[in-house]
């Protein structure tokens, strides 16, 4: 007869307690198969060039539009600040004069840019000859076709990437956005100057079509159904997941709701996303009414902070799964130094931007420092759904990400408004908006944030905690029943 909490039903429900958990740091872990050629690998390659093109198609219009404006408009809401002296000494007449101009006013271009978030453009140049409303519905339509793209990519990652691999996965594949912004900006700058804006549109759309057929016959939505992927990957992405992705058939809506730490990703992707967004679409105009540079030049320019944010995504995913595979940093303190880097920073240099005058190579220099240091967060808040529910890991994106929408749908409205006349004071205040909000959201995460798998989304059919509680009663009850005859012997 064994001693009452010594027998084999608690064996199995200590064990079990602890499954749920994130298998990092002190578990062992399945023999990682080498990165090159693996399929895993591939998909975060074949995803870069995706999000190359989304972010392309997202940001084109917003060099476009200071070519499709009328330049000195005699719209009082439109008034190029005269603070700055112009910074080319002679004049660049765009070689193509033939795009058509538009009457817009600060105020109607802030609604044309945010319009995107209201949806995410199936086409744009005729959209622009039948009126602005007519504009910011196809651009809505582009939007809403877009914002499909990071939830379902989550939702692909929560099968393929393995927990010691996430930051880098996720990275390289999400690292594609900030390029396609690098290459974006100076070349839709270029095709103005060269051609005409409306190939702007023509070009990047042609681009994307042809992406989508590599995508259609390359990808599939997991290793299990993977054509080509070999079995010693397959059974090496599958074993790492075993422990983190639930068998329930049914969304647990409530608990989910209720979780703190999916509030602080929340938070933080909506404070994050105003800054991101606020620049994303109003630096070019930025570069051209305030510093003065002109289209080539603004396009260049508008470019190198998210050169640098490039670098910096691809860099900090790396540096972040070392830190946890080979320092034993806990997934919490990593996510959580990393947001608070990628969000801090930005605001103090952003602020520093809005108070250094005329002084182009500074300005150039702050902002690009600020938009650099802002992708640590991408192996921070970014990819946290992952951390804390990866069966849900979609689903979770496409809450945070609705609330990070908002910012750009009414950042760029809120810009335009308070930049009628084009001052310096009037930048500064857009400039203290964004790094005020993204201050409060990093100290939010950095409080309530959480690195590991929480308990509502790894609840099974029935789950091997309630096999050994269940185990353990029906011990003790053998176990009474045999003392009971013992006593009566």
């Amino acid at each position: 007869m064994r001693t009452p909490g010594t027998g084999v039903g608690d064996d199995y429900l200590e064990s079990e307690e602890g499954a749920d958990r994130t298998p990092l740091l002190n578990e062992t872990q399945p023999d990682a198969v080498p990165a090159c050629c693996s399929a895993r690998y591939n998909l975060a390659i074949l995803a870069f060039f995706g999000f190359f093109l989304l972010y392309a198609l997202r940001v084109n219009l917003s060099v476009a539009l200071v070519d499709m404006v009328e330049p000195n408009t005699s719209l009082t809401k439109n008034t190029t600040s005269s603070v700055c002296p112009e910074h080319s000494s002679t004049l660049n007449v765009p070689r193509n004069t033939t795009g058509k101009k538009y009457s817009w006013d600060s105020d109607t271009q802030g609604w044309i840019l945010g319009s995107f978030f209201y949806g995410y453009i199936i086409t744009q140049i005729p959209a622009a000859d039948l009126g602005v409303g007519y504009l910011i519905a196809v651009r809505a339509l582009e939007g809403l076709g877009e914002g499909v793209t990071f939830p379902a990519m989550h939702a692909m990652w929560s099968s393929w990437a393995p927990p010691l691999e996430r930051s880098k996965l996720l990275s390289i594949s999400y690292a594609g956005a900030q390029l396609g912004t690098v290459v974006s900006l100076p070349l839709s700058g270029l095709i103005c100057y060269y051609m005409n804006w409306v190939y702007v549109f023509y070009i990047f759309g042609a681009l994307g079509i042809l992406w989508f057929f590599f995508w259609i016959w390359l990808v599939s939505d997991t290793p299990q159904t993977h054509r080509r992927i070999s079995h010693t990957e397959r059974e090496y992405i599958l074993s790492s997941l075993k422990d983190q992705l639930s068998t329930q058939k049914s969304v647990p809506w409530e608990p989910m709701l209720k979780s703190i730490p999916l509030w602080a990703i929340v938070v933080a992707h909506f404070s994050y996303n105003w800054t991101f967004y606020t620049l994303l679409t109003l630096l070019p105009t930025y570069m051209k009414e305030i510093l003065r540079f002109d289209v080539q030049e603004n396009g260049l320019l508008s470019a190198l902070p998210y050169f640098g944010c490039w670098v910096c995504i691809i860099l900090s995913g790396q540096i972040a799964d070392y830190l946890r595979e080979k320092r034993n940093l806990s997934t919490v303190c990593v996510r959580k130094t990393f947001t608070l880097i990628g969000m801090i920073g930005p605001a103090v240099f952003l602020v520093a931007a809005g108070f250094i005058g005329c002084d182009y190579t500074l300005a150039v220099a702050f902002l690009t420092i600020s938009t650099t240091l802002g992708g640590f967060c991408t192996s921070g808040y970014s990819i946290n759904h992952l951390d804390i529910a990866p069966s849900y890991a979609g689903i979770l994106l496409g809450i945070t990400n609705s609330f990070a929408t908002i910012p750009g749908m009414v950042g760029p409205v809120i810009a335009k408004l308070l930049t009628h006349h084009n001052t310096m004071g009037e930048w500064q205040t857009v400039f203290y908006i964004a790094a005020s909000i993204n201050l409060f959201g990093a100290i939010f995460f950095a409080l309530f944030g959480s690195g590991e798998v929480q308990d509502w989304a790894t609840c099974k059919e029935l789950s091997s905690y309630w096999q050994g509680l269940i185990l353990k009663l029906l011990l003790y009850t053998m176990k009474g029943t045999n003392l009971t005859r013992d006593q009566e012997l």
